[in-house]
């Protein structure tokens, strides 16, 4: 590296330590520049040359990218220098409203209740259980005690022996999402000297608590592609693999039915899955496949007794759900009828309980939850919510024989509410919880809104809003803030946020835009964003912004817009088809060099991806991916102020993805707005661990927002 940039790297971090610049010395500091190193790659006939092909680096260890990395924080640290007090104070805001003593609602699972709780000033969680509610209380692990020492912490999955003897946790303390599982004795309080390594998140125990099942990660590409049986009290070098997934496209995941009887082997890619299983009590046999996968077919099972219940796909675009004896589940024309298919209802749950079906859709962009006594399709009722946009589901429902369901609850101005519904008695429910939210929240302050906007293709793309009614004016005047996705099938829930009442309590108006690539109007919508589809998605967020400024709801000039990881795509694709239209984007952990990753096998999870992005070793899909493309497609042109955020260990989008960009995008836009790069160097994908710490991320953002907005 040179000594200029070297130069440019001291002066930053001096910048960045010291409050006393003006703000003149904090503006004239010089962007860093990266080199220039021509990396020619040819396919198709194309050739295309990546000069900063040299920032990955796999080890995380090259000095040279390293220095530029800290350059780029340290420039980012001092250009937001100015907005230093409002980030500050922002980050005040924010973990206020937090209350500092909490608890998750205890669940009832064999003999005791298990909960979660946070004391006072605590980052992490403490896992506790007690023999009767309200109970003394039996301290099953402090993840702050597990966390101390490291700059990063993740508790992945926790387990209990079905004796209640043992307790198996899974850590990631990298933010690569590898896990080691560790075991530890509930009556002495010691750990035992088994430890799993290289794991995925999960482990699920045998009904003699003798064995348990876990998936290993493939080191490279972090694909979790083979199964294991561990003996407890024998090294993990013993254990015995008892399933290898030789298709790359698999995701695998491991569980438990209701009934405690099997242990469920899920083998999923986008299209397709399958699912095996194995008697829990007898746990040296073989998983064996429900029903054989078949391309394109995708099922999920619930079992009680000997029926089997299973929502799939199979000739039916938005599911339905099918029942048949155990015994001849393995072939489809045996397979009977409980709901049909709709073209206007996705199903997207089910439970199975000894007396009921519960049954959640998605009708028209919102969730609905059925209950049906007896399975009988025929007298069925539904739950009933009042908000104009929300979410509800399943919560913690851990035994079939329960005649109570318990569903979470939140809209854009409702706190996640826990209710306890009495099954046997339609409508009648416990209010068990609602968030507590702090620093003088009122929620008849804030009004929600859903409304479409026509893209055009001609296609309504339903938007959620919400806004602080005394600040709104629709007049055009509010600053809007354009929140998007779209892939994957996931939907952005229009759920409660506490942080974005920082952006409504100054006005802002905060929208989200359902773009074609989620699921929010059923598999179609999903269908119509991927593939050879995906423009919909980049051409329904800029439709959907230039409709809500037609309509008022926000002012030419005051634009922001976010999205994060596939949602970062969106946002590299936006601003470079529309950049007149925002003030401000916020790309994190953004997703912006596809077709040089999906041609990469050796980055993780990259062949997964191939059924939603498509695989660019075929010519019509790199040329359609190249077309698209954010990196490839950096031009000359004024671009947003743009925020653009990563984690070193980041192992779905890895950090060089952002890095490329940003140095790219220096090199060409031709406007002076601010181009800010923030790599942190001790997380991953999600960001800073921590319910305090990861508001740092939070704050850095809403600075940079209001800040050009002129919010003090």
């Amino acid at each position: 590296m040179n000594k200029l940039l070297v130069s440019l790297g001291l002066a930053g971090i001096a910048l960045m330590l010291c409050g006393c610049e003006s703000m003149k010395q904090q503006t004239a500091i010089t962007a860093p520049v990266a080199m220039k190193i021509p990396h020619a790659m040819t396919l198709h006939g194309v050739t295309r040359t990546d000069d900063y092909y040299w920032l990955r680096d796999d080890s995380h260890s090259d000095p040279q990218v390293l220095d530029y990395l800290q350059q780029e924080n340290a420039y980012t640290a001092a250009k937001l220098q100015p907005f230093k007090p409002l980030q500050q104070q922002l980050f005040k805001e924010l973990t206020a409203r937090v209350a500092a003593e909490d608890s998750s609602v205890p669940y009832h699972w064999h003999k005791h209740w298990y909960y979660s709780r946070y004391q006072q000033g605590q980052e992490y969680p403490l896992l506790a259980r007690s023999s009767a509610l309200n109970g003394p209380e039996q301290l099953l692990l402090d993840t702050n005690q597990r966390a101390a020492g490291h700059e990063f912490y993740s508790l992945g999955g926790t387990s209990v022996s079905p004796d209640e003897s043992l307790l198996a946790f899974a850590e990631d303390t990298l933010s690569r999402r590898i896990y080691t599982v560790y075991f530890k004795d509930l009556h002495s309080g010691q750990l035992l000297a088994d430890k799993l390594t290289d794991v995925d998140g999960d482990v699920v125990w045998s009904n003699d608590g003798r064995y348990v099942f876990y998936i290993a990660k493939d080191p490279q590409t972090l694909l979790g592609d083979r199964v294991f049986r561990h003996k407890l009290g024998t090294p993990q070098s013993a254990d015995v693999l008892v399933y290898h997934e030789l298709d790359d496209a698999y995701y695998l995941d491991l569980g438990k039915t209701l009934d405690e009887t099997r242990i469920v082997l899920t083998h999923e890619s986008t299209t397709t899955s399958e699912v095996s299983w194995l008697d829990a009590n007898a746990p040296l046999g073989e998983f064996l496949a429900v029903t054989p996968r078949e391309e394109g077919v995708e099922y999920s099972v619930a079992k009680r007794g000997n029926e089997l219940y299973i929502l799939t796909n199979w000739q039916a675009q938005n599911f339905r759900l099918m029942q048949v004896n155990i015994s001849k589940a393995s072939h489809k024309a045996n397979w009977q009828s409980v709901i049909p298919h709709s073209p206007d209802v996705l199903l997207e749950d089910f439970l199975l309980l000894d007396d009921f079906l519960v049954l959640q859709t998605r009708e028209q962009g919102l969730s609905h939850i059925r209950i049906y006594p007896d399975a009988d399709t025929t007298r069925g009722y539904e739950l009933q919510f009042d908000d104009a946009a929300y979410v509800v589901g399943l919560d913690v429902n851990p035994s079939q024989h329960s005649r109570d369901l318990r569903v979470y609850y939140s809209s854009p101005s409702t706190p996640e509410t826990i209710y306890d519904y009495q099954l046997d008695f339609p409508g009648r429910r416990t209010l068990l919880k609602q968030e507590k939210v702090l620093g003088g929240f009122d929620a008849a302050n804030y009004r929600t809104e859903r409304l479409r906007i026509t893209a055009r293709d001609g296609t309504p793309v339903p938007v959620t809003l919400v806004y602080r009614k005394d600040k709104f004016k629709r007049d055009g005047t509010n600053p809007l803030y354009v929140y998007g996705y779209g892939a994957y099938g996931i939907v952005i829930e229009p759920a409660f946020h506490d942080d974005i009442i920082s952006l409504l309590d100054r006005g802002v108006v905060y929208a989200i835009a359902h773009v074609r690539g989620s699921e929010m109007l059923g598999r179609h919508w999903y269908q119509d964003g991927k593939m050879l589809h995906k423009q919909n998605s980049f051409n329904d967020f800029v439709d959907v912004t230039r409709g809500l400024l037609q309509e008022k709801y926000g002012a030419a000039g005051k634009v922001l817009a976010a999205g994060r990881s596939a949602g970062g795509l969106l946002m590299g694709e936006v601003v470079n088809q529309a950049p007149e239209l925002y003030l401000a984007v916020a790309a994190h952990v953004p997703f912006v060099d596809i077709v040089t990753t999906m041609l990469d096998e050796s980055i993780p999870l990259t062949t997964n991806e191939y059924d939603e992005w498509g695989n660019p070793n075929d010519k019509p899909y790199f040329d359609y991916m190249l077309s698209y493309s954010p990196y490839d497609n950096v031009r000359h042109q004024d671009y947003p102020n743009l925020l653009v955020t990563s984690g070193l260990y980041d192992s779905q989008v890895q950090y060089f993805e952002p890095a490329k960009w940003v140095a790219k995008l220096r090199e060409y836009k031709t406007d002076d707005h601010l181009l800010l790069l923030h790599v942190d160097m001790s997380a991953g994908h999600g960001g800073k661990s921590g319910r305090y710490s990861s508001y740092e991320d939070t704050a850095l953002e809403y600075a940079f927002f209001l800040g050009l907005l002129g919010y003090k």
